[in-house]
């Protein structure tokens, strides 16, 4: 029932992002309990952008753990770098089924300082 409920929320946060995105790429988070991953995709086309998680090696020796906002504020600024490698400048945050608090709000404002418009 927990799962059809969380399935539920992330399809009305993101048919409410479909109504908004003007053509933009969505910046779409996934929060475990050990790792974050965030990843840029255009959804007119089907294909991943740019991705970026708390599981690759460059992150893993800098952080102490993958689950706290550190972590996942150090990918946001790098999935944010690596959208403007591929031209990327303006996304739709699409939280998913996750509260717009604690780790995905350090996400956000990682992508924010790196350099992306949402």
């Amino acid at each position: 029932m927990a799962n059809i409920l969380k399935d539920r929320r992330a399809a009305r946060v993101r048919r409410a992002l479909r109504k908004v995105a003007n053509g933009r790429p969505r910046l779409s988070v996934y929060r475990s309990s050990e790792h974050i991953y965030a990843q840029i995709i255009d959804d007119a086309e089907g294909r991943t952008l740019a991705a970026a998680s708390s599981l690759e090696k460059d992150l893993r020796g800098a952080l102490k753990t993958g689950a706290d906002k550190a972590a996942a504020e150090a990918v946001g600024k790098l999935v944010a770098e690596r959208a403007k490698a591929a031209g990327v400048t303006q996304v739709v945050f699409d939280r998913g089924a996750y509260l717009f608090h604690g780790r995905v709000k350090a996400l956000a404002d990682g992508a924010r300082e790196g350099g992306l418009d949402f």
